[in-house]
């Protein structure tokens, strides 16, 4: 079973520096932080990955430091900040690790990370000390109980799947990690993949074998978001409303000593 290597990641994104081609989070992870005053704050992104939510996060006045262990990552995440203007720090390093004083950041995030951890516990703590009390962290993850996940495991276990080894959290379990590391829980969100995973693994692997390109989203999503929205929206305020959605996330708050 394949891991994930620093070496499997290196290649990843030399191999997405056409960051057109990599799909965003679609507000996923802005969202939740959409009430939080930014302005002057210092917010970190642990394992970055493109830096496309972190960027708009500095069009909020947020202070951006982003964390990865490739360096590739950093050229896309520079070309997307040059062509918005906006600097950024980039500090090539282990998440947990870092190399930043206790309580560095008002605002620790990461999407796509701990999931990759077969222990979360070490990038927890990480995540608690370098956040400053009074701050936030979000932490975005899988959601366990979805079809996306079963197919995400046959993948796996055919030593297809893009990412390597991974496993994923439920809403009550990703809300149990963050409590334990001592965090208050202030929202528990996520949202649906879009388009969906059967969708982007066709266009991935018609793309792989060069046998066409398919748009990006498909026609038949054209002009359904605002539906979507409002559907995920709704859910969103029912106790299992969470378990239908691809992706979870928590947000919370280090308490003030």
């Amino acid at each position: 079973m394949r891991a994930s290597t620093p070496d499997h990641w290196d290649r990843y994104w030399r191999e997405r520096q056409e960051i057109e081609d990599v799909y965003s989070n679609e507000g996923r992870l802005l969202e939740p932080l959409a009430d939080l005053p930014l302005g002057g704050c210092r917010v970190l992104e642990v394992g970055a990955g493109s830096g496309r939510d972190s960027i708009a996060l500095a069009r909020r006045g947020a202070r951006i430091f982003v964390l990865d262990y490739v360096m590739s990552s950093f050229q896309v995440i520079r070309s997307v900040a040059a062509a918005a203007g906006i600097p950024v720090a980039c500090v090539c390093g282990d998440a947990t690790r870092m190399p930043f004083r206790d309580g560095s950041f008002d605002l620790l995030f990461h999407q796509g990370l701990m999931e990759h951890f077969r222990d979360p516990r070490p990038l927890l703590r990480e995540n608690f000390r370098a956040t400053a009390p009074g701050g936030h962290c979000l932490i975005d993850v899988p959601q366990r109980y979805h079809p996306y996940t079963l197919a995400k495991h046959v993948m796996i276990a055919l030593n297809r799947w893009f990412a390597g080894w991974e496993t994923e959290y439920s809403p009550g379990q990703l809300r149990d990690w963050v409590t334990w590391t001592g965090y208050e829980v202030v929202r528990v969100g996520g949202d649906w993949m879009v388009p969906g995973f059967w969708y982007r693994s066709l266009r991935y692997s018609l793309m792989r074998a060069r046998c066409g390109r398919l748009p990006r989203y498909p026609p038949e999503l054209w002009g359904i978001g605002p539906l979507a929205r409002a559907i995920r929206n709704w859910l969103r305020n029912k106790r299992l409303g969470p378990y239908t959605f691809a992706m979870v996330n928590v947000l919370a708050r280090r308490p003030v000593d």
